[in-house]
Protein backbone atom coordinates (compact mmCIF):
# COMPACT_ATOMS: atom_id res chain seq x y z
CA UNK A 1 0.00 0.00 0.00
CA UNK A 2 1.51 3.10 -0.61
CA UNK A 3 1.08 6.52 1.13
CA UNK A 4 -1.46 7.71 -1.19
CA UNK A 5 -3.22 5.08 -0.67
CA UNK A 6 -3.45 4.90 2.65
CA UNK A 7 -4.14 8.43 3.63
CA UNK A 8 -7.33 8.58 0.78
CA UNK A 9 -8.27 5.57 2.65
CA UNK A 10 -8.66 7.61 6.21
CA UNK A 11 -11.17 10.60 6.20
CA UNK A 12 -9.87 11.71 9.17
CA UNK A 13 -5.96 11.78 8.08
CA UNK A 14 -6.94 13.79 5.12
CA UNK A 15 -8.39 16.12 7.12
CA UNK A 16 -5.79 16.87 9.79
CA UNK A 17 -3.21 16.64 6.63
CA UNK A 18 -5.26 20.10 5.56
CA UNK A 19 -5.23 21.59 8.85
CA UNK A 20 -1.01 21.42 9.30
CA UNK A 21 -0.83 22.52 5.49
CA UNK A 22 -3.11 25.65 5.96
CA UNK A 23 -1.22 26.06 9.51
CA UNK A 24 2.13 26.29 7.79
CA UNK A 25 1.04 28.29 5.03
CA UNK A 26 -0.18 31.24 7.22
CA UNK A 27 2.82 30.93 9.91
CA UNK A 28 4.88 31.52 6.66
CA UNK A 29 3.16 34.12 5.33
CA UNK A 30 3.45 35.75 8.95
CA UNK A 31 7.31 35.15 8.62
CA UNK A 32 7.59 37.27 5.25
CA UNK A 33 5.53 40.01 6.54
CA UNK A 34 7.41 40.30 9.92
CA UNK A 35 10.63 40.13 8.13
CA UNK A 36 9.69 42.73 5.07
CA UNK A 37 8.38 45.09 8.24
CA UNK A 38 11.67 44.62 9.83
CA UNK A 39 13.72 45.74 6.78
CA UNK A 40 12.27 48.55 5.56
CA UNK A 41 12.04 49.70 9.50
CA UNK A 42 16.10 49.38 9.33
CA UNK A 43 16.26 50.75 6.22
CA UNK A 44 14.35 54.15 6.78
CA UNK A 45 15.26 54.69 10.90
CA UNK A 46 17.36 52.31 12.49
CA UNK A 47 20.55 52.65 9.94
CA UNK A 48 20.38 56.61 9.71
CA UNK A 49 20.43 57.03 13.60
CA UNK A 50 23.29 54.27 14.28
CA UNK A 51 25.39 56.43 11.63
CA UNK A 52 24.36 59.71 12.96
CA UNK A 53 25.20 58.39 16.35
CA UNK A 54 28.82 56.94 15.26
CA UNK A 55 29.65 60.08 13.43
CA UNK A 56 28.86 62.35 16.61
CA UNK A 57 31.00 60.03 18.73
CA UNK A 58 34.02 59.89 16.02
CA UNK A 59 34.14 63.65 14.74
CA UNK A 60 37.63 62.86 13.38
CA UNK A 61 35.91 61.16 10.67
CA UNK A 62 33.49 63.56 9.51
CA UNK A 63 33.28 64.02 6.09
CA UNK A 64 32.25 67.90 6.58
CA UNK A 65 35.32 68.37 8.49
CA UNK A 66 37.31 70.62 5.86
CA UNK A 67 34.27 72.18 4.31
CA UNK A 68 35.39 75.59 5.14
CA UNK A 69 38.67 75.09 2.96
CA UNK A 70 38.91 76.69 -0.32
CA UNK A 71 38.68 74.18 -3.54
CA UNK A 72 42.02 73.59 -5.00
CA UNK A 73 42.65 76.11 -7.32
CA UNK A 74 43.59 74.24 -11.18
CA UNK A 75 43.44 75.95 -14.01
CA UNK A 76 41.89 74.25 -16.95
CA UNK A 77 44.55 75.00 -18.75
CA UNK A 78 47.01 78.07 -19.24
CA UNK A 79 46.86 79.33 -22.72
CA UNK A 80 45.84 83.02 -22.19
CA UNK A 81 48.94 83.36 -19.35
CA UNK A 82 51.61 81.73 -22.13
CA UNK A 83 50.42 84.08 -24.55
CA UNK A 84 50.47 87.24 -22.86
CA UNK A 85 53.90 86.11 -21.39
CA UNK A 86 55.65 84.99 -24.99
CA UNK A 87 55.15 87.92 -25.99
CA UNK A 88 57.42 89.66 -23.53
CA UNK A 89 60.07 86.92 -23.77
CA UNK A 90 63.24 87.82 -26.00
CA UNK A 91 66.30 85.27 -27.72
CA UNK A 92 69.41 86.77 -26.66
CA UNK A 93 72.63 85.87 -28.87
CA UNK A 94 75.94 86.86 -27.61
CA UNK A 95 79.16 87.77 -29.34
CA UNK A 96 82.78 87.73 -28.26
CA UNK A 97 85.73 89.12 -31.03
CA UNK A 98 82.58 88.45 -33.59
CA UNK A 99 82.89 85.14 -32.70
CA UNK A 100 79.05 83.82 -31.70
CA UNK A 101 78.57 82.46 -28.35
CA UNK A 102 76.14 80.41 -26.61
CA UNK A 103 73.38 82.56 -25.91
CA UNK A 104 70.15 82.72 -23.44
CA UNK A 105 66.93 83.61 -22.83
CA UNK A 106 65.61 87.06 -21.43
CA UNK A 107 62.70 89.42 -20.39
CA UNK A 108 60.98 92.70 -21.57
CA UNK A 109 60.64 94.63 -18.26
CA UNK A 110 59.21 98.13 -20.09
CA UNK A 111 57.91 99.52 -23.15
CA UNK A 112 61.10 101.17 -24.03
CA UNK A 113 63.44 98.51 -24.11
CA UNK A 114 64.66 97.61 -21.07
CA UNK A 115 65.49 93.94 -20.95
CA UNK A 116 66.52 91.61 -17.74
CA UNK A 117 68.27 88.38 -18.11
CA UNK A 118 71.45 86.82 -16.23
CA UNK A 119 74.74 87.65 -16.15
CA UNK A 120 76.38 84.48 -16.90
CA UNK A 121 74.55 84.81 -20.17
CA UNK A 122 76.30 87.81 -21.39
CA UNK A 123 79.81 87.50 -19.10
CA UNK A 124 82.68 88.05 -21.39
CA UNK A 125 80.89 89.09 -24.52
CA UNK A 126 81.35 92.58 -26.15
CA UNK A 127 78.36 92.32 -28.88
CA UNK A 128 74.80 91.41 -27.62
CA UNK A 129 71.69 90.77 -30.05
CA UNK A 130 67.90 90.33 -29.08
CA UNK A 131 65.63 88.28 -31.39
CA UNK A 132 62.09 89.48 -30.35
CA UNK A 133 58.51 87.21 -30.05
CA UNK A 134 58.23 87.97 -34.03
CA UNK A 135 61.05 86.92 -34.83
CA UNK A 136 62.56 90.93 -35.21
CA UNK A 137 66.52 91.29 -34.32
CA UNK A 138 67.85 93.92 -32.62
CA UNK A 139 71.29 94.94 -31.64
CA UNK A 140 71.14 95.79 -27.55
CA UNK A 141 73.30 97.37 -24.90
CA UNK A 142 74.78 96.32 -22.03
CA UNK A 143 73.50 98.29 -19.05
CA UNK A 144 75.05 96.90 -16.29
CA UNK A 145 75.86 93.52 -14.38
CA UNK A 146 75.47 92.07 -11.05
CA UNK A 147 77.40 88.85 -10.46
CA UNK A 148 76.63 88.62 -6.67
CA UNK A 149 72.74 87.70 -8.23
CA UNK A 150 73.88 86.39 -11.60
CA UNK A 151 71.46 89.44 -13.28
CA UNK A 152 72.15 91.58 -16.07
CA UNK A 153 70.25 94.37 -17.87
CA UNK A 154 70.39 94.94 -21.64
CA UNK A 155 68.59 97.87 -23.33
CA UNK A 156 67.72 98.03 -27.38
CA UNK A 157 66.23 100.90 -29.13
CA UNK A 158 62.51 99.68 -29.50
CA UNK A 159 59.45 101.30 -28.35
CA UNK A 160 56.07 100.13 -27.71
CA UNK A 161 57.17 96.81 -26.68
CA UNK A 162 55.01 94.57 -24.35
CA UNK A 163 56.71 94.49 -20.68
CA UNK A 164 55.76 91.57 -18.30
CA UNK A 165 54.13 92.37 -15.02
CA UNK A 166 56.53 92.00 -11.96
CA UNK A 167 54.56 90.20 -9.69
CA UNK A 168 55.95 90.06 -5.44
CA UNK A 169 57.56 87.06 -4.88
CA UNK A 170 57.11 86.77 -1.57
CA UNK A 171 53.17 85.91 -1.88
CA UNK A 172 54.11 83.16 -4.40
CA UNK A 173 53.71 79.78 -2.29
CA UNK A 174 55.43 76.03 -2.34
CA UNK A 175 52.65 73.87 -4.08
CA UNK A 176 51.55 77.52 -6.74
CA UNK A 177 51.42 76.66 -10.48
CA UNK A 178 54.26 78.44 -12.62
CA UNK A 179 55.50 78.46 -16.38
CA UNK A 180 58.53 79.22 -17.81
CA UNK A 181 59.19 80.80 -20.99
CA UNK A 182 62.41 81.07 -22.76
CA UNK A 183 64.83 79.16 -25.58
CA UNK A 184 65.84 75.96 -24.58
CA UNK A 185 68.25 74.67 -27.20
CA UNK A 186 67.14 77.32 -29.71
CA UNK A 187 63.50 76.43 -29.05
CA UNK A 188 61.89 79.95 -29.47
CA UNK A 189 59.45 81.13 -27.23
CA UNK A 190 59.09 77.51 -25.58
CA UNK A 191 56.41 77.36 -22.38
CA UNK A 192 56.39 74.92 -19.94
CA UNK A 193 54.88 73.99 -16.83
CA UNK A 194 55.44 72.86 -13.18
CA UNK A 195 54.72 73.95 -9.63
CA UNK A 196 56.64 75.67 -6.96
CA UNK A 197 58.45 73.16 -5.33
CA UNK A 198 60.20 75.28 -2.67
CA UNK A 199 61.53 78.63 -1.65
CA UNK A 200 64.70 80.53 -0.65
CA UNK A 201 66.63 77.64 -1.62
CA UNK A 202 70.54 77.91 -2.07
CA UNK A 203 72.60 75.16 -4.35
CA UNK A 204 75.95 76.94 -4.23
CA UNK A 205 76.34 77.60 -7.64
CA UNK A 206 78.18 81.11 -7.15
CA UNK A 207 80.53 80.25 -4.91
CA UNK A 208 83.55 82.23 -5.26
CA UNK A 209 81.54 85.73 -6.16
CA UNK A 210 81.88 88.22 -3.65
CA UNK A 211 78.80 88.99 -1.63
CA UNK A 212 76.86 85.77 -3.63
CA UNK A 213 73.08 85.92 -3.45
CA UNK A 214 71.03 82.76 -3.83
CA UNK A 215 67.73 82.58 -2.35
CA UNK A 216 66.13 80.87 -5.53
CA UNK A 217 62.33 79.81 -5.92
CA UNK A 218 63.00 76.16 -6.77
CA UNK A 219 60.17 75.08 -9.37
CA UNK A 220 59.59 71.06 -11.39
CA UNK A 221 58.98 73.39 -14.95
CA UNK A 222 61.09 72.09 -17.25
CA UNK A 223 64.09 74.19 -17.60
CA UNK A 224 67.17 73.34 -20.21
CA UNK A 225 70.54 75.61 -21.21
CA UNK A 226 68.96 78.41 -23.28
CA UNK A 227 65.85 78.72 -21.14
CA UNK A 228 69.01 81.02 -18.67
CA UNK A 229 67.88 84.56 -18.21
CA UNK A 230 63.93 83.76 -19.02
CA UNK A 231 60.57 84.03 -17.36
CA UNK A 232 59.13 82.67 -14.24
CA UNK A 233 55.18 83.39 -13.85
CA UNK A 234 52.23 82.41 -12.09
CA UNK A 235 48.96 81.28 -13.69
CA UNK A 236 48.32 85.15 -13.73
CA UNK A 237 51.50 86.29 -15.79
CA UNK A 238 52.88 87.79 -13.33
CA UNK A 239 57.16 87.60 -12.98
CA UNK A 240 58.13 85.85 -9.98
CA UNK A 241 61.63 85.01 -11.24
CA UNK A 242 64.61 84.91 -13.86
CA UNK A 243 65.47 81.33 -14.65
CA UNK A 244 69.06 80.81 -13.59
CA UNK A 245 70.09 77.25 -13.17
CA UNK A 246 69.33 73.30 -13.06
CA UNK A 247 70.61 70.55 -10.76
CA UNK A 248 72.16 68.19 -13.40
CA UNK A 249 74.19 64.83 -14.09
CA UNK A 250 73.45 64.81 -17.24
CA UNK A 251 73.37 68.74 -18.35
CA UNK A 252 69.72 68.69 -19.14
CA UNK A 253 66.26 69.06 -17.00
CA UNK A 254 66.05 66.15 -14.44
CA UNK A 255 63.11 67.83 -12.32
CA UNK A 256 64.67 70.96 -10.42
CA UNK A 257 64.84 74.25 -11.67
CA UNK A 258 65.88 77.49 -9.70
CA UNK A 259 64.86 81.07 -10.36
CA UNK A 260 65.77 84.87 -8.77
CA UNK A 261 63.25 86.04 -6.84
CA UNK A 262 61.26 88.69 -8.61
CA UNK A 263 61.76 91.33 -5.49
CA UNK A 264 65.06 90.55 -5.72
CA UNK A 265 65.23 91.55 -9.47
CA UNK A 266 63.15 94.43 -8.91
CA UNK A 267 66.02 95.91 -6.85
CA UNK A 268 69.32 95.14 -8.80
CA UNK A 269 67.29 96.46 -11.84
CA UNK A 270 66.03 99.73 -10.23
CA UNK A 271 70.15 100.09 -9.37
CA UNK A 272 71.52 99.51 -12.55
CA UNK A 273 68.99 101.79 -14.36
CA UNK A 274 70.00 104.61 -11.94
CA UNK A 275 73.90 103.76 -11.40
CA UNK A 276 75.16 101.30 -13.49
CA UNK A 277 75.53 99.10 -11.13
CA UNK A 278 73.81 97.69 -7.79
CA UNK A 279 74.01 99.79 -4.86
CA UNK A 280 74.35 96.39 -2.03
CA UNK A 281 74.25 97.14 1.37
CA UNK A 282 75.56 94.75 4.41
CA UNK A 283 75.13 93.63 8.12
CA UNK A 284 78.63 92.87 8.55
CA UNK A 285 78.40 89.28 10.11
CA UNK A 286 78.81 85.72 9.56
CA UNK A 287 76.01 83.71 10.07
CA UNK A 288 75.11 79.95 10.01
CA UNK A 289 71.67 78.58 9.48
CA UNK A 290 70.00 77.22 13.34
CA UNK A 291 70.00 73.45 13.60
CA UNK A 292 68.61 71.29 16.07
CA UNK A 293 72.56 70.98 18.19
CA UNK A 294 72.84 74.68 17.83
CA UNK A 295 68.97 74.82 19.13
CA UNK A 296 70.04 72.76 22.37
CA UNK A 297 72.88 74.64 22.99
CA UNK A 298 71.65 77.94 23.18
CA UNK A 299 68.90 76.34 25.11
CA UNK A 300 66.23 77.57 22.43
CA UNK A 301 62.77 76.54 22.73
CA UNK A 302 62.72 75.58 19.04
CA UNK A 303 65.11 75.18 16.01
CA UNK A 304 64.58 78.90 13.91
CA UNK A 305 66.38 81.58 13.05
CA UNK A 306 70.14 82.31 11.61
CA UNK A 307 72.98 82.38 14.29
CA UNK A 308 75.71 84.86 14.07
CA UNK A 309 79.11 83.14 14.05
CA UNK A 310 81.01 86.82 13.81
CA UNK A 311 80.16 90.46 14.55
CA UNK A 312 83.22 92.59 12.14
CA UNK A 313 83.79 95.73 13.60
CA UNK A 314 82.79 98.78 12.61
CA UNK A 315 79.97 97.71 10.57
CA UNK A 316 75.89 97.92 10.55
CA UNK A 317 75.79 94.61 13.32
CA UNK A 318 78.62 96.48 15.70
CA UNK A 319 77.23 99.49 15.42
CA UNK A 320 73.60 98.08 16.26
CA UNK A 321 75.31 96.02 19.17
CA UNK A 322 74.66 92.61 17.74
CA UNK A 323 76.84 89.60 19.26
CA UNK A 324 77.98 86.24 18.48
CA UNK A 325 75.55 83.70 19.06
CA UNK A 326 72.48 86.15 18.75
CA UNK A 327 70.18 84.45 16.67
CA UNK A 328 68.10 87.25 14.25
CA UNK A 329 64.48 85.98 13.69
CA UNK A 330 63.46 88.82 11.68
CA UNK A 331 64.47 91.36 9.50
CA UNK A 332 61.67 94.06 9.12
CA UNK A 333 58.83 91.96 10.41
CA UNK A 334 59.83 88.79 7.49
CA UNK A 335 61.18 85.99 9.66
CA UNK A 336 64.40 84.60 8.46
CA UNK A 337 64.68 81.05 9.05
CA UNK A 338 67.78 80.37 6.55
CA UNK A 339 71.13 82.32 5.62
CA UNK A 340 69.51 82.34 2.01
CA UNK A 341 66.37 84.13 3.24
CA UNK A 342 68.32 86.78 5.69
CA UNK A 343 70.84 87.95 2.89
CA UNK A 344 68.03 88.05 0.54
CA UNK A 345 66.37 90.51 2.58
CA UNK A 346 69.24 92.34 3.11
CA UNK A 347 70.22 92.46 -0.87
CA UNK A 348 66.78 93.47 -1.46
CA UNK A 349 67.50 97.17 0.49
CA UNK A 350 70.56 100.33 -0.13
CA UNK A 351 72.92 101.71 2.18
CA UNK A 352 71.17 104.40 4.63
CA UNK A 353 68.05 101.96 4.56
CA UNK A 354 66.71 101.40 8.40
CA UNK A 355 65.34 98.51 9.71
CA UNK A 356 64.22 96.22 12.12
CA UNK A 357 65.93 93.32 13.37
CA UNK A 358 64.31 91.25 16.17
CA UNK A 359 67.18 88.80 17.49
CA UNK A 360 67.05 85.81 20.44
CA UNK A 361 70.35 86.33 22.91
CA UNK A 362 70.65 83.79 25.60
CA UNK A 363 66.72 83.15 25.58
CA UNK A 364 65.60 86.09 25.68
CA UNK A 365 63.80 87.94 22.62
CA UNK A 366 64.59 91.36 21.50
CA UNK A 367 64.33 94.18 18.64
CA UNK A 368 66.56 96.46 17.49
CA UNK A 369 65.23 99.21 15.76
CA UNK A 370 66.05 102.42 13.01
CA UNK A 371 69.36 100.52 12.44
CA UNK A 372 71.12 102.36 9.51
CA UNK A 373 72.28 100.19 7.12
CA UNK A 374 75.95 100.52 5.78
CA UNK A 375 77.34 100.12 2.07
CA UNK A 376 79.65 97.16 1.61
CA UNK A 377 82.69 99.43 1.33
CA UNK A 378 81.63 101.21 5.02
Amino acid sequence: MNWQKHITSHPNLLIMQNKVVSFLAFTLFIVCISAATSFYLFQQYYLPLALQQATSQAPHAQLTKHTNTAPLSIPEDFVSTAERITNSAVGITVYKNDIRMAGGSGVIISRDGYIVTNYHVVEGSTFFEVTLSNKKEIKAELIGTDPSSDLALLKIKENNLTPVSIGDSDKTKVGEWVLAVGNPFGLTSTVTAGIVSAKARSIQILRGRDYAIESFIQTDAAVNPGNSGGALVNAAGELIGINTAIVSNSGGYEGFSFAVPSNLVRKVVNDLREHGEVKRAILGVEINDVDSDIARRLKLDKVEGVLIRNVRSGTTAAYAGLRTDDVITHINGIKTSSTAELQEQIARLRPGNNISIHYIRKGVRSKKSNVRLQAING
